[in-house]
């Protein structure tokens, strides 16, 4: 009987579930370049779980009193930049 074959890559909606978040905050994530790396491949776009779980662990801390020292940012567009 054949193994079971084991994903490499998620899609947006099972990234999201990995993540515990809905799929427009990581789409959201995705456009303001402060979300988890990602792959395209062709038109479709794909998270390993290494890079899910890199930036999740970007987010770690002990107490809410901790400086955040970068982590997740929250949701919004980052400046453009000049050049």
């Amino acid at each position: 009987m054949p193994e079971p074959v084991v994903p490499r890559y998620l899609r947006t909606p099972d990234a999201a579930l990995h993540l515990g978040v809905s799929p427009a905050t990581l789409e959201k994530h995705r456009c303001y370049g402060t979300g988890p790396r990602f792959h395209k491949l062709g038109r479709r776009i794909v998270y390993t779980f290494a890079d899910l779980d890199e930036w999740a662990a970007t987010g770690r801390t002990r107490s809410t009193k901790e400086p955040t020292v970068g982590g997740i940012t929250p949701l919004r567009r980052r400046p453009p930049v000049r050049r």
